[in-house]
């Protein structure tokens, strides 16, 4: 049972110990996204010039400007794997483009390059973004504690500097300076960035603290357990960077074929232009043989029959308040076959809510006289438990009498003068006291349960637990109807709390008592056996397990900067039926992507036999191609409209 404590002290403005502001890299800090929108800038500047058919001078000089700012830098990245013995997509979209050029279509290649520019300026920013919230945790962590000396004095030092065995002092409002043990005093601490759990824990001599967690109103003295370099919260950094790291590149598609269509692509157009030449054919009519086959054959209507699909997908989901962050994001999801669940901020909304109300007979008072009794002691105060206590009484109407000589004691609770009787809530019943049987009852259901004395006697008993997500339930049931297996609940959270959940929304297996690295380590078991798994979590213990997971969702609201960051999706306004619905749209998005390869294809496959077998006209061969390009396009679109969104319903595949 958790007590009820007095308001916690925020600590000082610009203290080390303050949450740290949120960094962000700036779009155009990034020399990808300045040549990317350059690129586009000057694309659009000349397209008018050339529609309107005005100075060829100007036309010129607008296109070649527009090639240099958006090919130079892919160009150079292929050459380099060109080096390396590598021909990548890049290095050949750059040659078609050129290629396209030669002969004419100079607006098909400019806008082959934008293209090509634009996303490579995307994927760049999205790195950073990531690695600036890694950055940004490290700040959870104070950069200075207070560090008791064998004399009784006292000295400031880095955490850095901290060795296993010193004895800090950590005062109300600070954040813990390492991880360790309490040695003397008692205290609250918030350590939902660790754990997830929603309630401040009440912490005693003997109890575990971790760095970065915030200490409520009583004084600690801790000793260090762990070097500060090995504490959990520089451990969540490491993962999440190493993830980050070595989690295997993604690939669209069309991407994974990339290197042998090139190849082949390369080698045909040669033997196009050098065969005919070497058995007499002008210079002229073999170059244009060649440049009408790297047309035809060029992969822009199979890229353009991936991206459509997808990225009208991405549009819709963010439509309906999915954020997915890529393309290759929106493919992935739709792959997934297992679902493991955060429980605090994610199941449920993270905010604790009063359940139940026991007057214990022979009290005198029934739901509202104990409700009432209990909100007006713990006006003052501004701890989670008591928030909940008091909104529970202003959504009853109920009217709250003054209280005076309010005090609070870490571990017991707090205790006010009501009416002229002494009110204490929060305290712990004797387990030989009759009416502890209620307390038991409510802790078996999950809840946290607060005991109301006054006057010494007890009076009743309050339930409060975390609200349930209204759609929890029906999304539960939605995930296991398409992957085939019911999610599972993996949280830092108690195994009794945990357990009465699952068993609300209709999980069977459940994790708990993890800490971050747990949490990843039981997402990696699970692919290692072959699982794609989806993650959805929200807070920077979830962190480790977004970032290693097959794909990942973090909860937009109550969301950490890391979970929204290292995630490779947001749910906006926190709508767990909005899940399932994203991963099905996933999967019709890819069905689309195979329809259109199909398309893509055939279309290539007519045009390069006809090239090389009979004489393709310049003209035809370009219609053809962009023929191509314009059904898988508009074939891909069709997930913008409205009635591409799958609605949860009991029937969800």
């Amino acid at each position: 049972m958790s007590s009820v404590l007095d308001q916690q002290s925020a600590p000082p403005a610009g203290s080390p110990h303050t949450s740290p502001p949120r960094r962000r890299t700036r779009l155009l800090a990034l020399p990808e996204a300045r040549w990317a929108l350059a690129s586009l800038a000057l694309f659009l500047l000349a397209l008018p010039v050339h529609l309107l058919d005005g100075p060829g001078w100007l036309r010129g000089a607008l296109f070649a400007a527009t090639y240099v700012t958006g090919g130079w830098e892919p160009g150079w990245e292929g050459l380099k794997a060109l080096r390396g013995k590598t021909l990548d997509v890049d290095l050949l979209m750059v040659v078609a483009a050129l290629g396209a050029a030669a002969i004419g279509q100079v607006l098909d290649g400019a806008l082959l390059i934008v293209i090509f520019a634009t996303s490579g300026a995307l994927e760049a920013v999205a790195a950073a973004r990531t690695a600036d919230s890694v950055r940004g945790l490290l700040d959870l962590a104070p950069t200075t504690a207070t560090r008791l000396l064998p004399d009784g004095s006292e000295e400031t030092v880095d955490t850095e500097q901290l060795v296993v065995g010193d004895m800090i002092l950590v005062r109300p409002g600070e954040r813990v300076g390492a991880d360790g043990q309490v040695v003397d005093g008692a205290s609250d601490v918030d350590q939902a960035t660790i754990t997830g759990e929603p309630l401040p824990m009440a912490k005693q001599i003997g109890d575990e603290v971790f760095a970065g967690t915030v200490n409520g109103t009583g004084a600690l003295r801790v000793r260090v357990d762990r070097d500060p370099s090995d504490s959990v919260i520089a451990r969540i950094v490491k993962m999440v960077e190493t993830a980050s790291e070595t989690k295997a590149p993604t690939q669209l598609f069309i991407e994974k074929i990339e290197q042998r269509y090139s190849i082949g692509m390369v080698i045909t157009t040669l033997a196009v232009f050098g065969i005919p030449l070497a058995f007499g054919d002008t210079l002229d009519a073999a170059l244009l043989r060649a440049m009408t086959f790297m047309i035809v054959a060029s992969p822009c209507a199979v890229v353009l029959s991936t991206m459509p699909p997808l990225l009208s997908a991405v549009a819709n989901a963010g439509r309906r308040g999915v954020l997915a962050k890529s393309a290759v994001v929106m493919e992935r999801l739709g792959q997934i076959d297992t679902v493991a669940l955060d429980k605090t901020g994610t199941l449920t909304e993270g905010t604790p809510y009063v359940t139940d109300l026991r007057p214990l007979p022979g009290s005198g008072l029934d739901d509202s006289a104990l409700l009432a009794l209990a909100a007006s002691a713990e006006h003052p105060s501004e701890h989670p438990l008591a928030r909940a206590i008091t909104a529970a009484a202003r959504d009853r109407g109920l009217t709250l009498a003054d209280a005076s000589d309010f005090t609070s004691t870490p571990g017991q609770g707090v205790t006010a003068t009501v009416d002229g009787r002494t009110v204490t809530v929060g305290a712990r019943l004797h387990p030989d006291t009759p009416h502890h049987t209620t307390v038991s009852e409510l802790e078996e259901a999950g809840r946290t349960a607060v005991t109301v004395l006054s006057g010494g006697a007890p009076v009743g008993v309050l339930g409060i637990a975390d609200r349930l997500r209204p759609d929890a339930a029906a999304t539960v049931a939605a995930l296991k109807r398409l992957t085939g297996r019911a999610p599972v609940l993996l949280t830092g959270d108690n195994e009794r709390a945990a357990a009465h959940l699952a068993a609300e929304v209709g999980i069977t297996e459940v994790r708990a008592g993890l800490l971050p690295q747990d949490k990843a380590a039981i997402v990696q078991e699970w692919q290692a056996q072959g699982r794609e798994v989806l993650v959805v979590g929200d807070g920077v213990n979830d962190a480790p397990a977004l970032a290693v997971a097959h794909s990942s969702i973090a909860m937009g609201r109550t969301g950490s900067d890391l979970a929204l960051e290292t995630a490779d999706a947001v749910v906006v306004r926190d709508e767990l039926a909005t899940i399932p619905s994203v991963v099905q749209l996933s999967r019709k998005a890819r069905r689309l992507v195979i329809q259109n390869l199909a398309i893509a294809g055939t279309f290539i496959a007519a045009l390069v036999a006809w090239d090389l077998i009979g004489t393709l006209p310049l003209p035809l061969g370009v219609a053809g191609h962009e023929g191509s390009t314009v059904i898988v396009g508009l074939n891909g679109l069709r997930l913008l409209r409205e009635a591409a969104w799958p609605r949860l319903t009991e029937d969800t595949p």
